[in-house]
């Protein structure tokens, strides 16, 4: 058994995404955020850096933080949803991609753009223009592919769930995914899972899965 400590963010929905496309059974955890939660005691013990998410897997006794290397983990002890030979690299490129790039950055238009507009027009002016750029990076590598990484037109993985759930706050982004068609139609094939729309209420309901 695997306990999830998680809140209804990008990062934390990577993971429980991962989880149900897994079928693996787990328990999930809420961890409020807007309650500072990730300060108990109790939470530090398994993240230090007090971040969601993170895991514990009963089986192995391996504790886990950082979305990035815990769907690393769950995906090669369950030998699911990694791409194989050269693809590999590919996968983790785009994979090292959003956590460098098209999480943190979109995060920082979450912060200047979403709750606190007004208050920095220079941060809101670069930030949607880095989060512009970087969609069009990602429709540029989605051109006649079905997937980020993969041979022939890709194959769903790890990447791809590592994205999606960032790209699932276009609203927030004040982006319209139409002017990325090739992200857009990406993401409305994923969307149709039900594993991923099963993950995306975890912890809890917030909304349904949003379509542009």
């Amino acid at each position: 058994m695997i306990d999830l400590y998680s809140w209804t963010t990008p990062n934390g929905r990577k993971v429980s995404i991962l989880l149900e496309e897994l079928g693996v059974p787990y328990s999930a955890h809420a961890i409020d955020i807007t309650k500072d939660e990730q300060f108990a005691p109790e939470f530090l013990k398994i993240a230090p850096n007090n971040r969601i998410p993170a895991i514990v897997d009963h089986e192995t006794g391996q504790t886990l933080m950082e979305s990035g290397v815990i769907m690393l983990y769950l995906a090669d002890k369950y030998g699911k949803f990694l791409c194989q030979g050269a693809e590999y690299w590919r996968m983790m490129e785009w994979l090292m991609w959003q956590m460098g790039g098209f999480g943190p950055m979109l995060g920082q238009v979450h912060h200047f753009v979403k709750y606190n507009k007004g208050k920095s027009e220079y941060s809101e002016h670069r930030y949607l223009a880095e989060a512009s750029r970087l969609y069009r990076v990602l429709n540029s590598r989605l051109d006649g592919r079905d997937y980020i990484a993969g041979e022939g037109r890709g194959e769903y993985s790890i990447a791809d769930m590592a994205c999606w759930p960032w790209a699932a706050r276009f609203e927030f982004h004040e982006t319209d995914l139409n002017a990325y068609p090739n992200v857009r139609d990406w993401y409305v094939r994923i969307a149709g899972r039900p594993a991923v729309q099963r993950g995306f209420q975890v912890p809890k309901y917030v909304s349904e899965v949003p379509l542009p």
